[in-house]
C-alpha cells in the first residue's frame, strides 16, 4: 500500500481542481477511519481504479453530535487532520472535508445530491455505509443516494455495517475500549495503532527531577482516554522514537492531565513542535504512591515494560505500516 502520487486536501468545494471531478467518492464522518470504513474505502479505490477516475474521501468537520450539543463532548478518533493522513496512506488522490453546521444540516438531500455531487464533483460513483445518512431530518438514505445516482448517471455502492464478534465494528465501540483502557481492542478495531496530536508545552518538570523528563501534550476536554500509563511511539519531524507515556496525575491532582510522554534516548528540546503520538498499549492504571522513592521505582519499571512492549510490536495491517509508527 503506498499514498498516491499527489494528494490533495480541500476545506470546501470553493475550488475543486479539474484532475478531482469525475471521481469515485466514499462518503461518510468517518471518524477513526476504522475497519468498517476501510471496507468502504477499498470498495471507492477499486471501482476508481477499475473505471481510471480518481478516487476520493468526503467527509464532514466537525462531527455532527458535537454541533447539536450543548458544547462539544465527543472524544475524537480522528480530526482532519488524522483524516488526511490516514485516507493519504491508503492511496486516496484526495479528502474533500466539508463545514458540517446547522445550514449544511438543513439541506434537502436532493440539493445536496446536486449541489455538491452532480455540480462541485460530477462524481462517477459513490460508496457508502449502510448507516450512512445526509440532508435536512437526515432524510437522505442509501437507499434514496442509490435512486438519484440512477437518474442522474453516477454509481452507486452500499456496503454492509461489518461485524466482529458480537457487534458491528463502530467508532462508539473503539471509544469505549479507550475509555476502558483496552488498547489492545481498539487498535485491532481501527486496523492500525490509535494515534493523536499535539503541541508540545511547558510542563511543571517534575519529571525532570525524577530522573524522567516528558513532552507534554495539551489533551482536549473532551479527552475520555482512560488513565494510566502507556507504550507508545512519537514522531517528531520525520522521525519516530519510543516511550513510555503517563495520562493523569492522581499524585498532584491536576485536572484535565497532560498526555506525558517520556521518549526513550532522544534529548532535544521539542516546546512548541506538534508531535504524534501513537499507543502500542495500555501498561497499567494511574495509582498513587507512598513517596516519590515508590513512584520512580514504578517508573523504572513501566519503562522496561514499555521497551519490550516496544521490541515485540508489529503492524496490524498495511495501513499501520504505512503509518510508520510500527516497523515490522
Amino acid at each position: 500500500m503506498t499514498p498516491a502520487k499527489k494528494f490533495t486536501r480541500l476545506d470546501g468545494l470553493e475550488a475543486v481542481p479539474a484532475h478531482l471531478r469525475g471521481a469515485v467518492v466514499a462518503i461518510g464522518n468517518f471518524d477513526g477511519c476504522h475497519r468498517g470504513h476501510q471496507a468502504v474505502f477499498a470498495e471507492a479505490l477499486r471501482l476508481a481504479q477499475a473505471r481510471g477516475v480518481p478516487a476520493l474521501v468526503l467527509t464532514f468537520e466537525p462531527h455532527p453530535r458535537d454541533v447539536f450539543a450543548p458544547k462539544p463532548f465527543l472524544y475524537r478518533l480522528s480530526g482532519p487532520d488524522a483524516k488526511a493522513e490516514l485516507v493519504a496512506a491508503l492511496g486516496f488522490d484526495g479528502l474533500v472535508i466539508l463545514k458540517f453546521d446547522r445550514e449544511l444540516a438543513g439541506v434537502a438531500p436532493d440539493r445536496f445530491i446536486a449541489d455538491t455531487l452532480v455540480d462541485a464533483l460530477a462524481v462517477s460513483g459513490a460508496v457508502v455505509g449502510a448507516d450512512f445518512h445526509f440532508g435536512k431530518a437526515r432524510a437522505g438514505t442509501p437507499a434514496y443516494l442509490a435512486e438519484a445516482g440512477s437518474a442522474k448517471g453516477f454509481s452507486v455502492t452500499v456496503l454492509p455495517m461489518l461485524v466482529e464478534g458480537d457487534d458491528h465494528v463502530s467508532s462508539t465501540r473503539i471509544r469505549a475500549a479507550l475509555e476502558a483502557g483496552d488498547v489492545e481492542t481498539a487498535n485491532r478495531l481501527l486496523g492500525y495503532h490509535h494515534f493523536f496530536s499535539g503541541v508540545v508545552v511547558p510542563g511543571d518538570r517534575r519529571g525532570r527531577e525524577l530522573g524522567y523528563p516528558t513532552a507534554n501534550i495539551a489533551m482536549p476536554a473532551t479527552t475520555t482516554l482512560f488513565q494510566g500509563v502507556y507504550a507508545v511511539k512519537l514522531r517528531v519531524g520525520g522521525e519516530v522514537f519510543g516511550g513510555v507515556a503517563a495520562y493523569g496525575k492522581p499524585m498532584f491532582d491536576e485536572a484535565p492531565p497532560p498526555f506525558e510522554t517520556f521518549i526513550f534516548d532522544f534529548d532535544r528540546d521539542i516546546y512548541g513542535e506538534t508531535v504524534t503520538v501513537a499507543l502500542l498499549d495500555f501498561l497499567r492504571p494511574s495509582v498513587k504512591f507512598e513517596g516519590l522513592a515508590a513512584l520512580i521505582a514504578q517508573m523504572d519499571r513501566d519503562a522496561e515494560a514499555a521497551r519490550i512492549t516496544i521490541a515485540r510490536a508489529v503492524p496490524l495491517s498495511e495501513l499501520d505500516a504505512a503509518l510508520g509508527f510500527v516497523v515490522g
